[in-house]
C-alpha cells in the first residue's frame, strides 16, 4: 500500500488504482461488525433493503410484516459501540401501510425525498420521505413481486414492476399512470432490472424459467432471451430450449458497467451472461443454494479488482469473484435465511436483512499495521481465503 502512495505522490500512477487496490482489501476482509447495531423493528423477515447513493447515508428495509423503515446509517454518538437508528417507520398503525408482505423497496435515484415500496397487497406507492406519505399509488391485479426504476434515466420516468399476471406493467412517475406492458413471459414476474449503460433495456426473470432483454422503446417484443445453452439443441431437452434456468428464475443483477448480467435460479445455479448479446459465459459458480418462492436481492462490488458479487445462500452470504466464479468466503452471522443484501460503495461495506429480522452491518477487518504490511495479509487476504488467485490479481495490480 506503501507503495501505490508513493508512486502516486510522485505522479507515476494513476491514483485510481490505489482507490481500486484498497477497495478490494476492504471487500476481502468483510467480517461482521459487532459495534454496530441496527434497530431492529421488524417483527418479520426482512426482504429487501436499499442505500441511497445522493449521500450514502440513508436505508430503507421493507418486511414480511408489511412494515418500511429508514434508518441513519451515520454514527452520530461519535463512539465505537453504536445504533443505526431507524428515523422513520411506516408501521402497522399508519393508515398508509401495506396490508401485506413489502417485496421491494428502493429510494428515488437522483434524490433523497422520494422513495418506492411494492406489496403483496398488489399496490406500488411512491412516498414523501418528509411526510411519510404515500404521493402515488398504483394498483395492480395480482401480487406486486418486484419492481425497479433506473439509475440513470433522463429521458424517461419509468418504474419496471413484476407482478403475478406474467405481464411486466411500466408505470410513469410522471403521469401517475400505468403507459405500456411487455408480454412474453408465462410465468410470474419475479425480479426486474434497468441496465446501468443503456436507458432503455430492461431485464425481467420469471418463474417460467426465462429471462428477457427489452428495449422498451420497442412495440415487437423482447430482444431476445438468454438461453443457458447459447442454441445448442443437443445439450438441451425440448422444454429446456431458450431457458437461463432449470427452475424459477428469482435473482438479477446487472453488473456496474452494466456489461454483463447475473441471475439466480431455484435449479442452485447462479449465471453470467454477456449483456449486449445474451451469450452465457459459462462461468462456473458450483453449486449456489436457492429454495426461495420469492424474490433474492443479491449485488456487486464497486471500484474492485477483481469483481465480486454477494448472494444470500441460506443463512450466509457467499462472496464469490464475478469473472472466475471462485468462492471467496461465506457471511455468517443471521440465525435464519437471507433474503437481500446490498453493498454500501462509499466504503466498502454490505448489509444484508433475512427471516431473523436483522439487518447486519459486515464491514473490513481492522488489522494492525505490522500486520497489514507483511506478505498476503496485505494483498487482499489471500492467506485467509486460502485463494491463489487474489495474490496474482493483486501483483498485477502492484506491477
Amino acid at each position: 500500500m506503501l507503495g501505490f502512495l508513493t508512486a502516486r505522490q510522485a505522479g507515476l500512477d494513476d491514483p485510481l488504482r490505489l482507490r481500486r487496490a484498497e477497495s478490494t482489501r476492504r471487500v476481502l476482509n468483510l467480517e461482521l461488525n459487532h459495534d454496530r447495531d441496527v434497530d431492529r423493528i421488524h417483527s418479520n423477515g426482512i426482504n429487501t433493503i436499499d442505500i441511497e447513493v445522493i449521500e450514502g447515508r440513508y436505508m430503507l428495509s421493507g418486511g414480511a410484516d408489511g412494515v418500511v423503515v429508514v434508518y441513519d446509517l451515520e454514527n452520530n454518538s461519535r463512539k465505537s459501540q453504536y445504533t443505526c437508528k431507524a428515523v422513520g417507520t411506516v408501521g402497522r398503525s399508519s393508515r398508509y401501510a401495506h396490508r401485506f408482505s413489502v417485496e421491494t423497496v428502493q429510494w428515488y435515484p437522483h434524490d433523497t425525498g422520494m422513495f418506492v415500496s411494492s406489496s403483496f397487497d398488489k399496490t406500488m406507492k411512491v412516498w414523501d420521505t418528509e411526510t411519510l406519505k404515500p404521493a402515488e399509488v398504483f394498483q395492480f391485479e395480482g401480487n406486486v413481486y418486484c419492481h425497479h426504476m433506473s439509475p440513470i434515466a433522463r429521458k424517461h420516468s419509468l418504474i419496471a414492476v413484476g407482478t403475478k399476471d406474467q405481464k411486466v406493467q411500466l408505470c410513469d412517475l410522471k403521469s401517475g399512470s400505468r403507459i405500456q406492458v411487455l408480454q412474453g413471459h408465462r410465468g410470474e414476474v419475479l425480479s426486474v432490472r434497468w441496465s446501468p449503460r443503456y436507458e432503455h433495456i430492461l431485464a425481467t426473470a420469471s418463474t417460467d424459467s426465462r429471462v428477457l432483454v427489452w428495449d422498451v422503446r420497442r412495440a415487437s417484443g423482447s430482444l431476445f432471451s438468454l438461453d443457458q445453452h447459447n442454441g445448442d439443441k443437443s445439450k438441451a431437452s425440448s422444454e429446456a430450449v431458450n431457458t437461463a434456468h432449470n427452475g424459477r428464475v428469482n435473482g438479477l443483477c446487472f453488473t456496474v458497467d452494466g456489461l454483463y448480467l447475473l441471475t439466480m435460479g431455484t435449479d442452485d445455479r447462479m449465471r453470467l451472461w454477456n449483456s449486449a448479446n445474451g451469450k452465457n459465459t459459462l462461468v462456473n459458480y458450483g453449486k449456489v443454494s436457492n429454495e426461495s418462492r420469492k424474490g433474492l436481492k443479491i449485488t456487486v462490488s464497486r471500484s474492485c479488482s477483481p469483481e465480486f458479487v454477494f448472494v444470500p445462500c441460506g443463512s450466509s452470504v457467499a462472496v464469490y469473484t464475478l469473472h472466475t466464479g471462485e468462492l471467496v468466503t461465506m457471511l455468517r452471522g443471521h440465525y435464519n435465511n437471507v433474503d437481500c443484501c446490498q453493498f454500501h460503495p462509499d466504503y466498502q461495506e454490505l448489509y444484508s436483512g433475512g427471516k431473523d429480522c436483522n439487518i447486519l452491518a459486515w464491514v473490513p477487518a481492522v488489522r494492525p499495521p505490522d500486520v497489514e504490511e507483511e506478505g498476503t495479509a496485505a494483498k487482499g487476504g489471500s492467506q485467509a481465503t486460502g485463494n491463489p488467485a487474489f495474490e496474482d490479481a493483486w501483483s498485477s495490480d502492484e506491477d
